[in-house]
């Protein structure tokens, strides 16, 4: 099928965005990366009067240190994030987590802030942000918000972003160095949607642990967290008891919503091989690999070259 006929603009600041959008309302579609409005766009999913280009908006791209966070600009590609060695020291998770984003031509070109607008439950990016208890920075003609991505994804391909808000960057705290991270896939090939996905970060000071977010892929409607698995973690020493209690009380707390392919039972098995994997890569006497790369489920399928 053919995109249907609209209006394009390409505007060169911030405020004619919002401007724009002001004007426009619903009928109005913002184009980051395009990656997936490109799609959606020649299936007829979505049908806008207007198209706004935000390429040209140098706001709304760069990677700095402000303070104590990590500010990621919206329109950061997803190669950039994987290749700055800013990312990598102060965020290392999503250093870890780039790579399983689909393949290298559409790291190229997607970008931090249409993934996080999208809010898409496969997606690494968000459930990397609520791991990482990130912050959306949006922007209006009404000013600034600051939301938590705790409270940023509301449902299916939903979020707090109102119409007239553009995702302006995200505030990442930076990593401090008794933090811990995994993040681990499984998929069927690389470079696919993981059948289930775990981005996960703590603190570790004399084996106890703190400050812990197991954040999921792919078993619900939005990127989500298991709150009562954090607890059976928080504030315990790291031992294999500790590690089978959470899996048990992670298999028993997660409902995934089943796909064509993995049931419900499927998913809720393979989020504990994840966890278990995570927590024992955090302690050195066991040798299970925490940040395996995505695992295809077929044992003979390649990886993409690098």
């Amino acid at each position: 099928m053919k995109a249907p006929a609209f209006s394009y603009l390409r505007p060169q600041q911030l405020h004619e965005v919002l401007a724009l959008l002001e004007t426009h309302g619903d009928e109005a579609r913002l184009l980051a990366g395009g990656q997936t409005l490109l799609a959606t766009l020649n299936m007829r999913l979505s049908e806008p009067a207007l198209l706004i280009d935000m390429q040209a908006v140098s706001e709304l791209k760069g990677l700095s240190l402000e303070g104590r966070n990590l500010r990621i600009g919206a329109m950061v590609t997803h190669t950039e994030i994987e290749t700055s060695s800013l990312v990598a020291q102060y965020a290392p998770l999503l250093t870890a987590a780039a790579p399983h984003i689909a393949h290298r031509a559409i790291r190229n070109l997607g970008t931090f802030g249409g993934s996080i607008a999208y809010g898409d439950p496969a997606a690494e990016w968000p459930a990397c942000l609520l791991a990482l208890n990130g912050v959306i920075v949006v922007r209006s003609l009404r000013g600034e918000r600051r939301i938590a991505a705790d409270d940023f994804f509301t449902g299916l391909y939903t979020t707090e972003l109102a119409p007239d808000e553009v995702i302006v960057a995200c505030d990442i705290p930076v990593a401090q160095a008794n933090q811990k991270i995994s993040f681990s896939e499984l998929a069927r090939r690389h470079g696919d949607y993981a059948v289930v996905g775990l981005a996960a970060t703590a603190s570790l000071t004399d084996s106890i642990l703190s400050d812990v977010r197991l954040a999921w892929i792919g078993v619900g409607s939005t990127p989500m967290r298991s709150f009562r698995a954090e607890q059976v973690l928080e504030g315990q020493s790291l031992s294999v008891q500790t590690i089978t209690q959470a899996v048990d009380m992670l298999r028993s707390e997660l409902a995934p919503i089943p796909d064509l392919t993995h049931s419900e039972a499927a998913k809720r098995q393979l989020a504990g091989v994840l966890l278990k994997r995570a927590l024992s890569g955090w302690m050195p006497s066991i040798d299970t690999p925490a940040n395996t790369p995505n695992t295809p489920l077929n044992p003979s399928a390649q990886k993409e070259p690098a």
